[in-house]
């Protein structure tokens, strides 16, 4: 039952929207409050991830590194996958409206509508699903924000905004490394136009510059509340540098394998040092 939930993902839900409510509120925090926040986002992702295995049981089975999930291992029913997914989906929905505000119930519901019935059928109809699914999973920040806040806000959308841009150099690195199981499952996640990956390099570099402009917004813009400082600046710029050389190595190296995999490493340091960065900063 627990690998149905696919802890990894399902925790960078919990982790990222854990951390809006903190850029939010985080000396005054109320822990009840963020308590509940965590549970319900928690048992909402856990619950997408194990209907979105339902859902696509037949093409895991095809891919090798799927094959081994509880559904086409034949190690739980689809029966029970379904009913698992929904009654984790449904309390987790339950403890966010009672423990938080409508918001954050709103959006942690359009996130598993969007995820569920819009970027997972559309995976296998168009490359440009990845941006679809980038919707969903940029939203846990705004939903831990709006949980502190009561109500979105410019902050915010931004933080939306920097999760989203993150996701799409992050899993075009996925999409090239894993292209060949991508096919035999059916998903045009990497498929471009281009045999040689071109477009997908370009297009995870054209996202990694927009995340870049997101990532500095919060300084530079006048927003009168939890506004970073010079420890954010500076880490904002490190971070940048950081991700953007990967990037542009992937668009212009002979050999993408090889960048595509340094690429999906360094995005995956990259964003909890950005959000514990904006975090820390509030305590100095």
């Amino acid at each position: 039952m627990y690998e149905l939930t696919k802890p990894r993902l399902s925790l960078l839900s919990v982790f990222t929207a854990s951390l809006g409510y903190l850029v939010r509120e985080p000396l005054q925090a109320d822990w009840s409050i963020f308590i509940c926040l965590t549970l319900g986002t928690a048992l909402a992702a856990a619950g997408a991830a194990a209907l979105n295995q339902w859902m696509e049981k037949s093409e895991d089975a095809q891919m090798a590194r799927t094959s081994s999930r509880p559904l086409p291992a034949g190690l739980v029913t689809p029966q029970f996958a379904v009913l698992f997914g929904t009654i984790l989906s449904s309390i987790g929905l339950y403890i966010l409206w009672v423990g938080t505000n409508p918001w954050a119930t709103t959006l942690t519901l359009a996130t598993l509508v969007v995820y569920l019935l819009l970027y997972t059928p559309m995976k296998k109809r168009s490359p440009y699903a990845t941006e679809v699914g980038a919707i969903s999973g940029a939203l846990p920040p705004l939903i831990g924000w709006v949980a502190a806040e009561g109500a979105p806000t410019i902050y915010g959308w931004i933080l939306f905004g920097i999760l989203f841009a993150w996701q799409l150099p992050h899993f075009m690195a996925i999409a090239w490394n894993f292209r060949d199981d991508y096919s035999k499952g059916g998903f045009k996640l990497h498929q471009l136009g281009d045999p040689d990956g071109r477009a997908l390099a370009r297009k995870s570099l054209l996202y990694s510059i927009l995340l870049t402009v997101f990532v500095f917004c919060p300084y530079f813009l006048e927003l009168n509340q939890s506004q970073p400082g010079p420890f954010y600046l500076a880490s904002a710029c490190f971070l940048s540098l950081y991700l953007l050389l990967p990037a542009i190595r992937f668009f212009t190296s002979q050999n993408r394998d090889q960048s595509a995999k340094k690429l999906f490493i360094v995005t995956i340091i990259y964003l909890p040092l950005l959000f514990a960065a904006l975090v820390i900063d509030r305590y100095l």
